[in-house]
């Protein structure tokens, strides 16, 4: 019981990190990026670009999904301009995947005295970035906990049922990243859970990539909540963002082992191969769709659509 106490706070303490790493970064930069959104949305390559450069400056593919939904509620944008933008934030959020992998515990104290530092200053520039600063130092601390405690907790009765299902059934792998996912409604968390796991030798590269896959649709939770009540092109946006995740995810999950045989020629760190594996499925996944992403979208329409909105 106590493992799993000290496993939830660890999750809090992860959760605590990207959350106030996405606020210091929002209040540096949401505002800008929101007025360059409104511009350079206008055609599927552009809206990609947008949503990749977007992504990993607001620490979070949900974060510019709800932003996304918002200004399609406003008419600001209409719903063929998201779907560029939503191909971009999968790609996008494996680049924190990919710096989290380094290990970077030896910038947790530095960066802990410079957030507090920080939060001396008045203006408002200064506080984003001690919230930049601290959240960083929660998200390393937290990762290299999980290293120590997976082994500990991995000795639990229970846990060894869970893991040894997990191992040899990917499907519960890929559901279990689901479930988490959507209740921690990040995907970040997750699948760094998931690293530090691998790190730690606790189970298969292979499952950890079922958990990814798992994490990138249990994320579209957060724009499917964000759309309720936004009116009917929000809405659409949210649905074309679960089915580019669920038909990516599918088409994946057959191949895990030549994904898993690829990403471990790349690299020897079981967290870096996990961030590469990221990396490769969801560049791939954008890049398929991208060519045909007004049909795509067209295709949203005729499905979920009350009207005709595709002009």
């Amino acid at each position: 019981m106590l493992y799993l106490i000290l496993f939830i706070c660890l999750v809090g303490v992860f959760i605590l990190g990207i959350t106030w790493l996405r606020i210091g970064l929002f209040n540096l930069s949401g505002k800008a990026m929101e007025q360059w959104l409104k511009k350079v949305t206008n055609t599927p390559f552009k809206g990609m670009l947008v949503g990749i450069i977007m992504t990993p400056i607001l620490q979070s593919s949900g974060a510019v999904m709800v932003i996304t939904v918002g200004l399609v509620s406003a008419r600001v944008l209409a719903f063929p301009q998201t779907i560029g933008i939503i191909l971009g934030t999968n790609i996008g959020t494996t680049f924190t995947l990919e710096f989290l992998s380094f290990n970077l515990s030896v910038l947790v104290i530095p960066f802990f005295i410079l957030g507090i530092m920080c939060l001396f200053f008045r203006r408002t520039k200064w506080k984003s970035l001690s919230y930049v600063f601290i959240g960083f130092a929660f998200i390393f601390s937290a990762m290299r906990a999980f290293e120590r405690l997976a082994i500990p907790f991995t000795q639990l009765p229970s846990t060894q049922k869970l893991l040894m299902l997990l191992s040899d059934h990917f499907l519960y792998a890929f559901i279990v990243g689901i479930i988490l996912t959507a209740c921690i409604q990040s995907s970040t968390v997750m699948t760094g859970i998931a690293m530090s796991f691998l790190s730690a030798h606790i189970f298969t590269l292979e499952t950890g990539i079922a958990i990814m896959l798992g994490a990138n649709i249990g994320t579209c939770i957060t724009g499917l909540l964000a759309s309720v009540g936004a009116g009917e092109e929000a809405r659409l946006t949210a649905y074309a963002h679960i089915w580019l995740n669920v038909g990516g995810a599918f088409l994946c999950l057959p191949f895990l082992s030549q994904l898993s045989f690829i990403c471990k020629e790349l690299s020897s760190n079981p967290e870096t191969q996990l961030a590469h594996a990221s990396v490769i499925f969801n560049l791939f996944s954008s890049i398929l769709v991208l060519p045909i992403a007004t049909k795509f979208g067209q295709f949203i329409v005729k499905v979920h659509g009350k009207k005709t909105i595709w002009n």
